[in-house]
């Protein structure tokens, strides 16, 4: 009897587990983990086991996450919601996980993000992963605007790397004040500007291969400089290393130490320069400003030649008025009396044309 009684209680202790569990998931209490990967789900599954810490909901058809999609789920610290095809984040969408640590959006197509998107009580977000998650360039304002509205001061990590990214939102990381790696690789990045890495200064990497970098200028390499702490990776950037190069070539020889990458920086243009160091530049710089001094002389030196010859020549022509100075004023006399004789006539004429007594001897010669 009693061992009856306790394979009824196991039975029931089964059960329960098993009924914990949503459809199409699995669920091991002893890992604190629930996966529901690859089954055709069409948004976040309910009853999630309350001890959940890690949720792995990937690979479904889920378009929309809002703020109902996760109550409940005090414990959850890790969630990924990789390949789902996600297009929508509303606000509060993550509020209800007061512990979460890390959440993986990557490999979704994320048009609208709403401003408070990833708000987590207690600012518990440490990692967030957006890697191939933007579905397009326009997406990029709407993350602008979320990564200000959602107090993300914790975080430690970003991976915005595989979004065909061309530009970088003004000030877009400036509330990010305690992001220490951010992975912006795999992009078409062109330049670094407008203050885009502003409110990093505890950033300790920075991650910028594979763009569409040709160059940094004093700009580009001042936002560099904004992150005075971070290890830098800049390597299979289409570099074009002709007279242009010199800041950053020069920048680039007194920063070896932050550059991890900086001995396998090459020039991609002209072909002439293809495949060599970035670091080597400099000689062809030298040789770049030689050749712009000694071309700005030559312009000098001909600006000054014109000026001297259009000085000698209106010097000839004050001369030659000069002496032709009585000639010049009776023909200026000769042509004033010219015109006055002219509109003396043509007043003349009015007169005539308008006296009464020439229009009475008109009418009776007609009579």
């Amino acid at each position: 009897m009693r061992d009856f009684t306790r394979g009824v209680v196991l039975c029931a202790l089964l059960g329960s587990v098993y009924a914990s569990c949503p459809p199409r998931c699995e669920c091991s209490e002893a890992a604190h983990t629930v996966k529901c990967v690859s089954k055709d789900l069409r948004s976040v599954p309910a009853g999630i086991p309350a001890y959940t810490r890690n949720l792995f909901i990937t690979g479904n058809q889920i378009r929309r996450i809002g703020p109902e999609s996760f109550k409940g789920l005090d414990n959850v610290t890790n969630l990924s919601l990789s390949n789902n095809r996600i297009s929508e984040v509303e606000s509060h969408a993550f509020s209800g996980l007061l512990r979460l640590r890390s959440l993986d959006l990557s490999n979704n197509q994320l048009a609208v993000i709403h401003p408070e998107a990833f708000t987590v009580l207690n600012q518990s977000l440490r990692e967030l992963n957006l890697s191939r998650a933007l579905y397009n360039h326009s997406s990029v304002m709407d993350l602008a605007s979320s990564l200000r509205w959602s107090s993300l001061g914790n975080l430690r990590v970003l991976d915005l790397s595989h979004n065909s990214l061309i530009y970088l939102p003004s000030r877009i990381f400036s509330h990010l004040s305690g992001l220490r790696r951010l992975q912006l690789a795999n992009n078409s990045l062109v330049a670094l500007h407008n203050a885009s890495l502003s409110g990093l200064e505890l950033l300790e990497e920075l991650d910028l291969t594979l763009n569409a970098l040709k160059t940094f200028p004093e700009e580009g390499l001042r936002e560099l400089d904004s992150v005075p702490r971070a290890s830098l990776l800049l390597g299979e950037n289409p570099f074009t290393c002709t007279c242009g190069i010199e800041p950053f070539a020069l920048w680039l020889n007194a920063s070896q130490a932050r550059v991890e990458d900086a001995d396998g920086l090459l020039c991609d243009f002209p072909a002439s320069m293809r495949n060599t160091s970035v670091l080597a530049a400099g000689a062809l710089t030298l040789g770049c400003h030689q050749r712009d001094a000694g071309a700005d002389l030559a312009l000098q030196t001909s600006y000054v030649f014109l000026g001297i010859v259009l000085g000698f020549i209106g010097l000839i022509f004050l001369f030659v008025l000069y002496l032709n100075r009585k000639g010049i004023k009776k023909r200026v006399y000769d042509l004033r009396d010219a015109c006055r004789e002219v509109w003396e006539g043509y007043h003349y004429r009015i007169e005539i044309d308008s006296d009464p007594r020439l229009s009475q001897v008109t009418t009776s010669a007609d009579v």
